[in-house]
């Protein structure tokens, strides 16, 4: 969910998403812009929770303590509290906040060997602090009644992005929660203008089928009249008059620029509109000050402060499914395709597209390529078409330039591969579809999770707050002084524009830095023409079949090719290690594997405990040094009992190292497995097809199992993100009561405008309330008032291609993990041979606490649940409140985070913080 982003303080980039950081670097996630992992003041967003293994989509993102390149998805809420409304924290300590997604954690640092430490205290140059504070009994109550008496505006502004109408809801909602009246303004700042009907009170049920839905419903437009003083004295005028002082801005730089300059002028016109009688001094004295907050949408991701933005990730979906679909088309005619995508100032978008997909080059403008590139483009191409390909893609940035300020375009592209290779080229520019299609699970996650933290930061405002914007750090949500991040970002482009590309990368921040140093190793650097024969390293997929599978074995493979190493590839899990089917992997093995789902190499849940004999001969006999597992739980299991088998046999004490990859999200040590982020969008989908459904025929309610087994993640994840009224997990217990509340819940609905109905249930939630349970409950009880439905969505879940996020998340934890062998490899090297019987030679690779940890499998079994086969603390469990929420249950919160306001610190040589 995700989203597709971290920070970390290796280098880092950018956000949901996207942004990750990774210890080792890596390519990068793409989604995921990438927080420090500095543990940031607020927000709700956070993305996931902290120590808890598992994290989610959204986004992302994820922080790596290595460079690595940046995840996107999921980044986590540290201990920081939060804001107080629903959101909570996440599984640390603190309580806190918002919801939902996952982006990615912090990234790395942008050095090229890969490995960095987590700089906990900043966030792309911006410090975080975070105190913990808890509810009292009161407060909750306060927390429902801290809106009464107030007025909230929301608009859209400038370019549409998916997940604008996300935010929009959960703004409404929550603003309506807490007995706030809120206003849509239609048009964005023309309809603020021009008041009258542009300006309309939302009901709850006015923003009900939105969550789904691509672009912004309550339109967006470029405003010239805002820009003159006469038009923000009208747009004052129209808020005064219906006692709105709290407005919420969703847009780019130029938007929240704008809505800065209307806030610093609100006392001034106030007294101009006085002197001309058009409001009463009492109307100026009830709207004496004006409260503003930004969200940032932008499919661009180009905002500096937060790691992603509203809309990047949908972008990335809709990117990557045209450039799958060009690749089979380009296959069968052996073609070079230059793909053009949208970024005229930020080269976000292109790279994360070129590490989803394994693009040949890239073109972006803050990295503009050597002088003699048209050489080296050229001999890239050739290489990779000697090495057996038949296609070549290459991806360039609208605004993509060379050293001297000059434009690179696709046609330029297109005529030097024509001109110099001869190669069948073809050109597609991808134009306004990038900004099209429904949201992602991230983007609707994080539009939601900023939703909510924008209303505490409206109704918790005084006149001496800065206006402020909403952003994501890690997973956490974070609010940042809105004209400082306007001024980084402006930094930027006008570093680009004195051609010091080296300073506007690193403004750009870490994670954009890691993506940019993994791209370069998996693109440009030329693996070794004869092996030095360092070490070899085996690879091997355990478990059910996840998305992303293939994309970690490419990375693992790949970079372990380019250190050297010997690596060998295993056939369905322990058992093929067992039977000996096994076999070496050269470059072009994985070629084209990024972006194929399930397990090329085939997966198994043997567990090896009954072969440790076989498995040590075959250990022997293919001088196995270190071996790399990707999967579910069922690999943690397993490299529990490798471990316990160095007992007795010498031939197991070599480094392993496991990659959690499952979609239901249970490895401990992780917040986030790869696979999660595309079975989440899976569910998604198949969610908003059934809301379609049940709103045709109304009086409906659908009753929706989802996989996990006893982990609950999917399905609430899952609710958030397609706006579901209810998700039964087994981490949440549940009684015949809770589901005859749910029962009424669902009958006063169809009293109301919104005749459908839309409940989860994870598979093993209750071994009696199955199902068919639930469902003849259902039936029985809503017997002339509405119709249910089931749906077992089963294996479906498993399959279809890696979601963006995905895809990155995995090639960036491949890449670790080979970095990380490679290291302990040489560092158990005694006497001749590999010895390595230390507690921190068997680790799982997760991201907890915003970075890529390396935690030894030993100390992770007090932390797990094996019976239900899940990590006993999990991150997630406190953002289900949000869904109660928006879902319109009458709920307390246990716990909420506090978010506070902090600064931006641009860290350049001898440059004072802003």
């Amino acid at each position: 969910m995700l989203i597709q982003k971290e920070g970390e303080e290796a280098s880092t980039s950018s956000m949901l998403i996207q942004k990750e950081g990774e210890e080792a670097s890596t390519s990068s996630m793409l989604i995921q812009k990438e927080g420090e992992e500095a543990s940031t003041s607020s927000m709700l967003i956070q993305k996931e929770g902290e120590e808890a293994s598992t994290s989610s989509m959204l986004i992302q993102k994820e922080g790596e303590e290595a460079s690595t390149s940046s995840m996107l998805i999921q980044k986590e809420g540290e201990e920081a509290s939060t804001s107080s409304m629903l959101i909570q924290k996440e599984s640390e300590e603190a309580s806190t906040s918002s919801i939902l997604i996952q982006k990615p954690p912090p990234e790395a640092d942008g050095s090229k060997n890969l490995d960095t430490v987590d700089d906990p205290d900043t966030m792309e140059g911006i410090p975080i602090f975070a105190n913990d504070w808890i509810m009292t009994h009161e407060e909750h109550h306060a927390a429902r009644t801290l809106g009464v008496g107030k007025a909230i505006a929301v608009l859209t502004s400038g370019g549409d992005a998916q997940g604008m109408n996300a935010a929009v809801r959960a703004v409404v909602r929550v603003g309506i929660f807490t007995g706030a009246r809120v206003f849509f303004v239609h048009e964005g700042y023309q309809g603020l203008v021009d008041g009258g009907e542009n300006i309309r009170e939302a009901t709850w049920e006015s923003v009900s089928m939105m969550l789904q839905l691509g672009g912004t419903v309550i339109g967006s437009a470029r405003c010239k009249d805002f820009r003159e003083r006469e038009g923000r004295l009208r747009a004052a005028h129209n808020l005064v008059k219906r006692g709105i002082t709290n407005l919420c801005v969703i847009g780019g730089d130029g938007s929240l620029t704008g809505a800065d300059t209307f806030r610093s002028e609100w006392s001034g016109l106030l007294s101009d509109l006085q002197k001309e009688g058009k409001i009463t001094a009492e109307e100026a004295k009830k709207s004496s000050y004006l409260n503003i907050v930004g969200l940032v949408g932008s499919i661009d991701n180009d905002f500096c402060g937060t790691d992603m933005t509203i809309g990047t990730d949908s972008a990335l979906h809709r990117i990557i499914e045209i450039v799958d679909a060009i690749t089979t088309t380009a296959q069968s005619h052996q073609r070079t395709f230059v793909l053009e995508v949208m970024g005229r100032h930020c080269g976000y978008l292109a790279l994360v597209t070129s590490l989803s997909c394994g693009a040949d080059w890239v073109f972006i403008p803050e990295c503009p390529p050597d002088d003699d590139w048209e050489e080296h483009l050229c001999r890239r191409l050739s290489e990779t078409r000697t090495r057996g390909s038949r296609l070549n893609i290459i991806i360039v940035a609208e605004g993509a330039i060379d050293k001297h300020g000059k434009p690179i375009t696709s046609e330029d592209v297109k005529n030097l591969v024509v001109k110099r290779l001869g190669y069948d080229t073809r050109v597609t520019v991808l134009g306004h579809v990038q900004r099209g299609g429904t949201p992602s699970a991230f983007d609707r996650i994080l539009g939601s999770r900023m939703g909510v933290e924008a209303v505490m930061a409206l109704l918790e405002g005084s006149p001496d707050t800065p206006a402020c914007v909403v952003s994501l750090s890690g997973n956490q949500a974070v609010r940042l002084p809105l004209m400082e991040c306007v001024q980084v970002t402006k930094d930027v482009t006008k570093a680009m524009s004195e051609k010091k590309f080296d300073e506007a990368l690193k403004l750009r921040g870490r994670s954009f830095m890691n993506n940019w140093e993994v791209y370069k190793l998996l693109a440009h650097v030329r693996p070794p023409v004869s092996k030095t024969g360092l070490h070899t390293v085996a690879v091997m997929n355990v478990g059910a079949p996840a998305a992303g599978m293939n994309a970690a074995v490419r990375s693992t493979v790949r970079i372990g090719l380019i250190q050297g190493n010997r690596v060998l590839v295993v056939h369905d899990g322990f058992e093929g290690l067992a039977k000996g089917q096994i076999e070496e992997a050269g470059w072009s093995y994985v070629g084209g594997w990024t972006g194929q789902g399930g397990s090329k190499l085939g997966t198994k849940r043997t567990l090896p405990k009954k072969s440790l004999e076989q498995i040590s001969a075959n250990i022997t006999k293919f001088n196995i040094q270190g071996l790399v597992i990707i999967g579910g739980f069922e690999a943690y299991t397993g490299g529990l009992e490798l471990m316990e088998g160095r007992k007795q046999y010498d031939e197991l004490c070599i480094p392993f190292v496991i990659i959690p990859a499952t979609v239901s999200n249970n490895v401990p040590g992780s917040d986030f497995s790869v696979g999660a982020d595309t079975a989440l969008n899976t569910i998604c989908t198949t969610c908003d097809r059934i809301k379609q459904s049940a709103a045709g025929t109304k009086r409906r309610v659908f009753i929706i199992e989802t996989m996990g087994g006893y982990c609950g993640y999917l399905a609430t994840m899952a609710g958030l993100a397609a706006g579901a009224d209810a998700a039964y997990i087994f981490e949440e217990p549940f009684t015949i009561r809770d589901l005859q509340a749910n029962v009424e819940h669902l009958v006063q609905k169809m009293k109301t405008t919104v005749k459908r109905g839309l409940v989860l249930r994870n598979e093993k939630c209750n071994e009696n309330y199955t199902t068919d349970f639930i469902f003849n409950l259902y039936s029985e009880e809503g017997k002339g008032i509405f119709d249910s439905r089931k749906n077992v969505l089963g294996h479906m879940q498993q399959g279809g291609s890696p979601t963006p996020f995905d895809r990155n998340f995995a090639t960036k934890m491949g890449a670790k993990a080979m970095n990380w062998m490679t290291g302990k490899i040489k560092e158990s090297y005694r006497n001749g041979r590999i010895f390595a019987n230390t507690p921190d030679s068997g680790c799982v690779l997760g991201m907890r606490k915003r970075a890529l940890v390396f935690q030894p499998v030993a100390e992770l079994k007090d932390q797990t649940d094996f019976e239900h086969r899940i990590p006993k603390e999990q991150w997630w469990l406190k953002l289900r409140p949000i869904l109660k929420i928006l879902a319109k249950y009458e709920i307390d919160l246990d716990t909420s985070e506090h978010a506070h306001l902090e600064h931006i610190n641009r860290k350049r040589s001898g440059e004072a913080p802003v």
